[in-house]
């Protein structure tokens, strides 16, 4: 009966967004409880596995606000596997820099020193998840993500789809800003010619008509998405046969503004005639430009 329980525990870095990914996964109908003890976690999961259908998918967050009780995480886990009832641990994180924005805007106290200075406690944090870390399933840096962007994480990770399809997510970016953490392939597309440069291209973004047929009036780039949509061909179907279940690409220019976002949205499409479940998001770019376009 335990197979049928989905049970997911929700840990990481204080500020990283645990809050927000719990109420991402209410939305997706889980039975949420924050905060919980880790001593607590093996009983939960047993009155879960008692409930037959009445409560199949469940979260739980624990982190570092349980103090002591944290520190029997470890034990809860094992626990749940002597008694073989299936979990999956979600870790967020983000950079020293971004997590020490988020608490000066939100003007919160770390949990580990409410008194004392954020960088201090931080660091305390991260190197006491280490080892939790290390036993995550799934880890997501929440760094460059707007809540959108995590959600739809979250979603791709977690979310109903049928077991043997593949589901790709195509991401723009600008490498400025740094390379996705998670992308499993990385395109650059800074070997094209830059709508940046041209002063009526330049507040618009790869999503604009304009903007697309400048990107893609050059030679080099129709040469350069033939050989990649070749390579494509190739790949997505054996990855299928070995069981990979989710596939990014990233497709990267200098600012994430222009090339990158036209060439993504076309290798999206192509990705989508081919038949699989396929996500285009645009990390750079605002969300009221964005456009973000998936199949589910």
């Amino acid at each position: 009966m335990s197979a049928n329980l989905k049970f997911v525990i929700i840990t990481g870095l204080s500020g990283a967004g645990k809050s927000e990914a719990m109420r991402c996964f209410e939305d997706m109908g889980y039975f949420c409880v924050d905060n919980l003890p880790p001593a607590l976690v093996p009983k939960f999961a047993e009155l879960c596995v008692q409930s037959a259908e009445r409560v199949n998918r469940v979260v739980v967050v624990c982190d570092i606000r349980g103090g002591e009780f944290f520190n029997s995480l470890f034990e809860a886990l094992n626990e749940l596997e002597s008694k073989a009832i299936p979990y999956q641990i979600l870790y967020l994180e983000a950079s020293q820099e971004a997590l020490v924005r988020r608490y000066k805007e939100t003007r919160r106290r770390h949990p580990l020193a409410p008194q004392g200075r954020i960088v201090d406690s931080l660091a305390t944090e991260r190197l006491r998840l280490e080892g939790v870390r290390g036993r995550a399933h799934h880890i997501i840096d929440t760094t460059h993500m707007s809540t959108r962007q995590m959600h739809a994480e979250i979603k791709r990770f977690f979310g109903e789809r049928d077991s043997e399809s593949l589901s790709v997510a195509i991401v723009s970016f600008g490498f400025k800003n740094g390379i996705p953490l998670d992308a499993d392939m990385i395109f650059d597309v800074r070997f094209l010619p830059n709508p940046h440069y041209v002063a009526s291209l330049k507040p618009l973004t790869g999503n604009d008509p304009a903007v697309e047929e400048y990107v893609f009036c050059w030679p080099n780039t129709q040469r350069f998405v033939e050989k990649v949509t070749d390579l494509l061909s190739f790949l997505l179907p054996q990855f299928v046969n070995e069981g990979k279940t989710h596939l990014i690409i990233g497709v990267g220019c200098t600012g994430g503004q222009h090339r990158s976002v036209a060439v993504a949205n076309n290798l999206g499409h192509f990705v989508r005639s081919l038949g699989y479940q396929t996500r285009i998001d645009h990390r750079d770019i605002s969300d009221d430009q964005s456009h973000v376009d998936s199949v589910v």
